[in-house]
């Protein structure tokens, strides 16, 4: 089993869908290390020699930050942005979303399920 990045790649799945586990890692991105390694992307990941994981392992890790690192840096930035006070930083801060769509009817996502107020009934008073 291939292990890259921390991540098992699964079984039995080309080369370049199996990078694709990796945080951070897409299809376009998947087919670039391929190629700069010179990894046949149609091979399957059981397939792969313990050369070739550990040549597209060290390309990884010298040219693209991915799994924990690129999570932190991106934790990171948000961080920054609440300390900032900036208005992205305050959406994120709040569970709202943050690049300008509209929260009267949609964002269930951000804001989560619906919480719904109950009513209260006037009790009349006799006399």
């Amino acid at each position: 089993m291939a292990r890259i990045a921390g991540v098992d790649l699964p079984r039995n799945k080309r080369v370049e869908i199996g990078l694709t586990y990796i945080f951070g890692v897409g299809r376009s991105l998947s087919s670039r290390i391929l190629k700069a390694v010179n990894v046949d992307p149609n091979k399957k990941t059981d397939q792969l020699a313990e050369d070739e994981i550990a040549k597209i392992r060290e390309h990884m890790e010298k040219n693209f930050p991915v799994e924990g690192e690129l999570r932190r840096t991106i934790g990171m930035n948000i961080k920054r942005l609440m300390d900032l006070q900036t208005y992205r930083g305050l959406r994120h801060r709040k569970g709202l979303p943050v690049r300008g769509q509209r929260t009267h009817t949609n964002s269930r996502t951000r804001k989560g399920p619906r919480k719904t107020v109950a009513v209260r009934k006037q009790l009349k008073v006799s006399k």
